[in-house]
């Protein structure tokens, strides 16, 4: 009766630490979409369309066509609208303030998606001893990311400025990535728990850490491209504007200015960086490889070989809007894929341990 009683036990708890991981999986892939969202309102211009935050309000779009002639109003009022849209109509407007509205309810929805399962799951006692902590954190990034976004919004709004300041851009978008990282590798410890309930939870090894270090840099610098719009620097590959090495576009400039707001400077690193970034990738595959997971490393190797390509096609086509947001859409992909990766590598010297 008793050993009955512990077999229904393990099962429940089985079932829920492997509902919770379909949970973080799909708050995940809600991570993704938000990145590919944001990406659109950064390509068409659209991320300062709304010049206000509201948190709770702000859910409710424009329902009335005073309603509509004041977010317009209020949008004609910043630098963006004379140096970007000058001219534009009420119609031109509702076009660009419906990607950053998208954005900003995208945002509110993974928050709730992530906070209302969770309470869920916390008062029916259902979370695996060592969660609760790690669970909360993803919850909290959640949170920073929202203020991170309205603060790079607010950098746009200011006086003088016609775009957001690209390190505020780059902080929000690797911030999303991370936590799309931290998504994947929680419900990964998850579902081995739910297969094992002995499984411990999967370790970060050196070169993981690493790589998913360089891998980081990466986006940074990508986040950078997009910010000072970097990539219409040259429509030319490996070469650009007929050189190997562009030169400074801003003469006069700090080391640190060059390499962060110098847009052929930036470029020039995002490009060659990405070959660095290759390169461990590769090693962390053959790794995922050995440790059993051939599925980990096929999604590795499928990500940087599209990304490459993608971004290659990106800057010869003058960043043409489908290829820029594809570019966008399979790097968060290969970040997801390299935390699968990392964590398969993790689980198996855990068990060595």
């Amino acid at each position: 009766m008793s050993a009955q009683g512990s077999s229904g036990g393990d099962s429940n708890a089985n079932r829920a630490a492997l509902a919770m991981a379909r949970w973080l999986l799909i708050v995940a892939a809600m991570v993704v979409l938000i990145v590919v969202v944001g990406g659109i309102t950064r390509l068409t211009e659209s991320g300062l369309s709304i010049t206000e935050w509201k948190p709770l309000s702000g859910i409710v779009p424009p329902l009335s066509q005073a309603a509509w002639d004041q977010e317009f109003a209020h949008y004609r009022q910043i630098d963006q609208y004379a140096a970007v849209h000058a001219g534009m109509t009420l119609s031109d407007f509702k076009g660009i303030f419906f990607w950053e509205y998208i954005h900003r309810v995208l945002g509110r929805l993974i928050g709730m998606a992530v906070a209302f399962p969770l309470i869920w799951f916390w008062l029916r006692g259902q979370i695996p001893q060592g969660y609760k902590p790690r669970l909360f954190a993803l919850l909290s990034l959640i949170g920073l990311q929202g203020t991170l976004g309205w603060l790079m919004v607010h950098s746009g709004l200011q006086k003088g400025m016609t775009e957001v300041a690209p390190l505020w851009l780059a902080a929000h978008l690797v911030t999303a990535l991370f936590t799309l990282s931290g998504l994947v590798w929680t419900a990964m410890d998850l579902i081995a728990l739910a297969h094992n309930p002995a499984a411990r939870p999967a370790r970060l090894t050196g070169f993981a850490a690493l790589t998913g270090l360089v891998l980081a840099v990466q986006l940074v610098w990508g986040a950078l491209m997009a910010g000072l719009r970097a990539g219409r620097v040259t429509n030319q590959w490996p070469l650009m504007n007929g050189t190997f090495w562009p030169g400074a576009s801003q003469s006069g400039e700090s080391l640190g200015h060059a390499i962060t707001a110098d847009p052929a400077i930036v470029h020039f690193i995002h490009r060659w960086w990405a070959w660095v970034v290759v390169a461990l990738l590769i090693m962390l595959a053959r790794r995922v490889k050995a440790a059993g997971d051939r599925r980990a490393s096929i999604a590795i190797h499928s990500a940087f070989g599209t990304q490459i390509l993608l971004g290659i096609a990106t800057v010869m086509s003058d960043v043409a809007l489908p290829l820029a947001v594809l570019h966008q859409l399979v790097g968060a992909l290969l970040v997801a894929a390299t935390a699968w990766g990392a964590h398969a590598v993790g689980r198996v010297t855990g068990r060595q341990a």
